[in-house]
């Protein structure tokens, strides 16, 4: 039994071949898909669908996949969705910009049907059909100033709720699991974004910074040579 028609995908790309292409393969597996050919169309499409997975490409004219990636992180009902890049870009430079936009994953074309496919199965895998389906176990952490409520996918502090992409607040909840705790770069990785994904190396590095960014230095400290805790 097919289980993908639980989940929509939203393909974003200039070139309508690409876009056939993609969707072909996609829609065989059973997925619900979707597609635009520019950011502004993306980011409407994506508020009115509320994709599991949004694949967007990151060379458009106009608003660039970059541009798009930040406004779609500036709706709070898109958190819960990942949000790969898929270009033909494969610099270090340019998947650590994607990954300071709010994106999740970053995939280098040109890249086979079967291997697409697989990644993407992956992402989703780790997603759960969505916010809804909360899998059991989900809970309420709180350490002094910050609340994480697993269930509803919000973070106070202080009272104030702050907005986090799905990455950063799962990789907020695994530190603050466990204060205290070190977590070694290999066990983030692992935990946060599955073995079978291949990210780059500094991807925990801006996923960290952009947390202290938003919820001050002195909760994530780094522990030189091994990874990061949560602080009280």
């Amino acid at each position: 039994m097919n289980h993908s028609t639980a989940y929509r995908i939203l393909l974003v790309d200039d070139e309508k071949d690409i876009l056939e292409f993609i969707g072909y393969n996609l829609k065989k597996e059973g997925y619900e898909v979707y597609s635009a050919t520019n950011g502004k169309d993306a980011i409407r499409m994506a508020g009115e669908i509320l994709p599991h997975l949004i694949l967007l490409d990151v060379m458009m004219p106009g608003m660039d996949g970059m541009e798009t990636c930040e406004e779609m992180r500036k709706d709070a009902r898109l958190n819960h969705s990942i949000i790969a890049f898929l270009t033909a870009r494969g610099e270090d430079y340019s998947q650590i910009a994607g990954f300071e936009a709010g994106g999740d994953d970053y995939i280098t074309k040109p890249i086979k049907p079967k291997v697409l496919l697989s990644r993407i199965r992956a992402l989703l895998k780790r997603s759960g059909p969505g916010p809804a389906h909360t899998p059991p176990g989900k809970k309420v952490i709180r350490h002094k100033d910050i609340t994480i409520d697993q269930e509803r996918f919000t973070v106070i502090k202080k009272g104030k709720e702050i907005s986090l992409p799905k990455k950063e607040f799962e990789l907020l909840s695994l530190l603050m699991e466990k204060p205290g705790k070190v977590y070694t770069r290999d066990e983030i990785f692992q935990r946060i974004w599955g073995e079978k994904i291949i990210v780059g190396d500094r991807t925990i590095d801006v996923h960290i910074r952009k947390l202290r960014g938003k919820l001050g230095d002195r909760h994530i400290k780094t522990v030189k040579g091994v990874g990061y805790k949560f602080q009280e």
